[in-house]
Formats: structure tokens, sequence, C-alpha cells
């Protein structure tokens, strides 16, 4: 197989939940115990930090690879989901894994996958594991898929755990209050290994300070501690939360951790995160006149912060490309989004993707006005061709509506 053929054939081949949802997510991490003896324990060759949270692990492990490429360091990234090639999962440095590693990692094992019906994502972990041992990475930032405690990444033992906050998602798997979501994402916390905290949550933080006591492990609440200001070229507002993460990360690294990162280089890998790693989509502007943004922002928390960054833009009319998947709770979502927008809804084009007449009449029902499309591409050049020069378009809802526009 080539690389298409390879690719295609993970995809289609086996359960992955960004696709199928609910069927993707395993009940234990025997598959990836099974898988990683297969492997002979990669994971157990290069140093880690370990990222969960609701929002913002993303750019926080973005950021954290950044500032430690900057102090000198061969930096792996682990990351999901994509938005325009597998590849994009696994970065070292900033560069993709290569083509080649993929095809040969897939026919390498194939036999092993089959035979033990692993999914998608415990064999995409495997193959960053493996990676990142082969290619002899100084440290890799790992991004939690899902929850903590039962997500394929959950066999490392880090240098550092991170929990970036608690919000409501996924919430059919992690449970409905913020404590049951709280202590999912606390099983990342290891014996002895500190714990960065990126938002303080007075229903969750007794949740995380019980976990660390039982686990011997130092706690840290990254927005009580850190009240220096830095820049980064990531311009959401929701930034400011995951720069102070980063900083306190940064912090313990030097403290504990035998890590050497100047001041000047934290500095700079804040301010060149796109450059060194990569990311896209996160407030990200497009073109001007009219102004186009995006951004991957898709829970109630996410929404919220990115809906108030948008009344800080000045613009005629705002058009909103918008889209979900079908276990989003639109409820809870519906009154974060501005009606004075014109809606432009679509299905973003993944099996999971909420069917767009049904996105449209939630939204006329509640007093919202727009109209629906086939595609994201025909969404989004219908607001292009509606837009005037002074208008604002922005593009959202989901990771995959954003992927597909970038």
């Amino acid at each position: 197989m080539n690389y298409q053929e390879t690719v295609n054939w993970m995809f289609q081949q086996l359960p992955m939940y960004q696709n199928q949802g609910k069927s993707a997510y395993k009940v234990d991490l025997s598959n990836t115990l099974l898988l990683a003896e297969h492997l002979n324990h990669p994971e157990r060759h290069f140093k880690s930090i370990h990222v969960a949270g609701t929002n913002g692990k993303g750019s926080t492990s973005h950021m954290l690879a950044s500032v430690l490429q900057e102090a000198g360091y061969k930096v792996g990234l682990y990351t999901s989901p994509h938005l325009k090639d597998f590849r994009e999962r696994i970065k070292i440095n900033g560069k993709e894994i290569s083509k080649q590693f993929v095809i040969g990692f897939i026919k390498r094992n194939v036999s092993f996958f089959e035979e033990n019906q692993l999914s998608f994502f415990e064999m995409t972990v495997g193959m960053a594991f493996d990676y990142f041992k082969k290619q002899e990475v100084d440290i890799a930032i790992i991004e939690v898929g899902l929850g903590g405690r039962l997500d394929s990444t959950n066999i490392i033992i880090p240098e550092i755990s991170v929990i970036t906050n608690i919000g409501f998602d996924h919430t059919q798997f992690l449970g409905p209050t913020y404590q049951s979501i709280a202590s999912e994402k606390a099983g990342i916390i290891k014996t002895k290994v500190p714990v960065v905290i990126g938002e303080t949550n007075e229903e969750t933080q007794s949740v995380f300070i019980k976990t660390a006591k039982n686990n011997t492990s130092d706690i840290y609440f990254a927005d009580q501690l850190i009240t220096q200001h830095f820049e980064s070229d990531l311009k959401g507002n929701y930034q400011k939360h995951n720069i102070k993460t980063v900083v306190q990360i940064v912090n313990v690294l030097n403290a504990q951790k035998g890590f050497v990162v100047s001041n000047e280089q934290l500095r700079e890998g804040l301010k060149n995160v796109v450059k060194n790693t990569g990311l896209k989509g996160r407030w990200q502007l497009l073109q001007e006149q009219p102004k186009v943004i995006c951004d991957t922002a898709h829970n109630k928390e996410g929404l919220s912060y990115a809906m108030q960054q948008l009344e800080d833009e000045e613009y005629n009319k705002l058009h909103m490309v918008f889209g979900v998947v079908n276990d989003k709770d639109l409820d809870s979502i519906l009154h974060i989004l501005p009606k004075h927008a014109v809606y432009y809804f679509c299905k973003p084009k993944i099996p999971r993707g909420m069917n767009v007449n049904q996105l449209k009449d939630k939204f006329l029902r509640n007093g919202f006005r727009g109209d629906g499309y086939d595609t994201v591409n025909e969404a989004f050049n219908s607001a292009l061709h509606k837009a005037k020069s002074n208008d604002l378009v922005y593009v959202g809802g989901s990771t995959f509506v954003v992927a597909e526009i970038i």
C-alpha cells in the first residue's frame, strides 16, 4: 500500500471516535498494553509530559513544544484530531512524521492489529510512541485523546501531568457532572509525578487535590501562581489561561526535572507557536476584506470565549458558517451564539456530523436566521459571496468544519 491507501485503510477498517463516536471508545487499556508489549514498550524510552483537559490541551501542547524547541530540545508532539493530513498528529520539532514511517509501521504490524481488533486511536498512539523512541526525542508532549483514565495514551509515566480545565464535553463517556469529568481526567495523575492544573474550579479543585495527595504528587494551580504576563502568536482571548499553564509547567521542569529553559526562550517559544509547530485553527485569521476567522472551539466553555472575542471585533454584519457533530448538546450552546448574525448551516464531512436540516430547524425554532447547505464549502462560499468588505465571516462549531476550509 502507498501512503494514501495506508491512511484509507486506517480510517475505514478500524473504529475511530471522531467518525463513529461511542462505538470507538474502549472501557479499559488492555489493548494498548498489549500493543505496547508487542512493540517492546517504546513509551519507556523517552521522557514525556501528559496533557489532558476539556479545552486548551491542543494549544497548551503546541505552546509547550514550541518553548522546548526554542530551548534546544528535540521535542516529540502527539495531538489529535488532525485538520488536513493524518501526519499532523505526530511531529518532531514541528516536522510531521514521514509517509514512509506510517506505511512501514502499518505494514509491519497489520496482522497484529487485525488479530487483536485494535482501534484507530490505539494503533496511532502505538505509532507515535514507536516513532519517538526510534527518533530518540529528548521529550514528547502527549495530548490525551478523550478523558484521561481510560485514554490510550495513559500508559506513560510522564515528568509532569497537566490538566488544563474541566468543562462539559463528551458527557456520555465521562459523566454528567464536573466532578465525574474531573475524576476521569485525574486518572492521568501518577505516583510522585507533579501535577499542573490550568484553571481552578471550585467544583473540581477538591477532586484534583485528593487524587494528587493519594499519589503523593505535588500539585500546582497555574492561574493562582502565575502573575507575569506573556504574549503569544495564538491570539484567542482564551489563550491567556493556556499561557499561564505553560509557564507553570516550565517552572516545574526547571526546578525539579533538570531542564533548562530561560525566560527569553520561554518568551520566544510562546511568540512562535505557529512557526515552530504548524498549529492551525485557533482564532486563525484567514483573510481580510471581508475578514474571515476560524476557530475550533466546539463546546460551551470554548465557544463562550470565542463569542466574547467576537464582540470585540468591528464589523458591519456577521456571517456564521456553523456545523456540529451529532452528539452535541445544542441547548447548552444556543444562548451563547449571536442572534444578530446570519447563519450558514452545514454538516462536516464525517459520519458523526449532525444532519444539516436538524441543525437548521433547531436554530430557527430558537429565533436564529439562516439557510442550510449540503457541504461546508458550499456554506463557506455562500458566506464569502454575500459578505461585504467590512463584514466578518466566522467559521466554527466543530474542528471538522474548520478542517474543511483551511
